[in-house]
């Protein structure tokens, strides 16, 4: 069902048929909402929408990050597929008919991309609601007649009660970037990550399942990937959130991003050949408690 959100911007409402639903944006292929049967709001979105103006990404939801992380070469930040205006695909073979809760985008580069990212490419998603997951499938097929490489990412904005009550397990005793420290790179040490301070990490060679476990709403989230094998962990924290114009000064305390990546080996495709990356996200109630998760 399409709809247009309060900046105007066309996108399509999926509905699960346990009264689950998301939204997904045309513009950048972002999802800007997913709410469970509950109707709670599983995503985060920034309190300061009025900053926002086009071309730009909408700070929140879940965005994409294509063909470049970061400030990790030429381009843009994170690349510019998502200040791209995506259209809907009415072709998504090879994959199987998406059924009623699913929609798929695609992005073709226009003349000025190519002039800025000389690859000719097609970039398509795939988003999927089911009991209890939202299922991720992004695609990037070699279009040009040479091989090129990139980087991806999906960067998900979940919802904290309280990020100083926040562990991410899954990742210790991995090694990280830390962009914080000019992309040095550190051993995970502690048993889980917690937050007191900015971060901005980028953790290798991840496990194919991550928890972020909010002890205060007693929820977790479980990210799952594939071939993206990286994990990117930012919290901006005070002074970093009042010098973003499209954060809200409090919204760190109320927010947290775990990325699925392909950061440190940038992905190579042939001609015609078709990168394929899968995410699923999806909550449990939980405690923890001596050490484990109760679930």
């Amino acid at each position: 069902m399409p709809f247009h959100d309060a900046n105007g911007l066309l996108g399509i409402i999926l509905t699960g048929p346990n009264g689950s639903s998301a939204e997904v944006l045309l513009h950048g292929g972002q999802v800007v909402s997913w709410r469970n049967e509950r109707r709670e709001e599983l995503l985060f979105m920034s309190s300061n929408k009025k900053s926002w103006k086009q071309p730009k990404a909408i700070r929140g939801g879940i965005s994409i990050c294509f063909p470049q992380i970061g400030n990790l070469g030429l381009l843009e930040q994170d690349g510019f597929a998502r200040n791209r205006m995506w259209s809907l695909d009415v072709d998504p073979s090879p994959l199987p008919p998406a059924n009623d809760s699913s929609v798929d985008l695609i992005l073709r580069p226009s003349d000025e991309d190519l002039k800025i990212w000389p690859q000719s490419f097609e970039l398509r998603l795939r988003v999927s609601l089911t009991a209890g997951e939202l299922t991720l499938i992004p695609r990037v097929k070699n279009t040009d007649n040479k091989a090129f490489s990139f980087m991806f990412g999906l960067c998900n904005y979940l919802p904290v009660s309280d990020i100083s009550e926040v562990r991410v397990e899954g990742l210790e005793t991995l090694d990280y970037f830390d962009n914080l420290m000019h992309r040095e790179r550190f051993t995970e040490q502690a048993d889980a990550v917690t937050f007191e301070d900015e971060i901005d990490r980028v953790y290798l060679s991840t496990p194919s399942k991550i928890d972020i476990i909010d002890h205060e709403k007693k929820r977790t989230f479980e990210l799952q990937k594939y071939h993206m094998p990286d994990a990117v962990v930012w919290n901006p924290w005070d002074k970093k959130a009042k010098a973003l114009a499209d954060l809200g000064d409090e919204d760190y305390k109320t927010m947290l991003c775990v990325n699925s990546a392909a950061v440190e080996t940038p992905i190579v495709l042939k001609p015609s050949k078709e990168w394929v990356g899968c995410q699923v996200l999806s909550t449990v109630s939980s405690s923890y408690c001596s050490g484990r998760l109760d679930s």
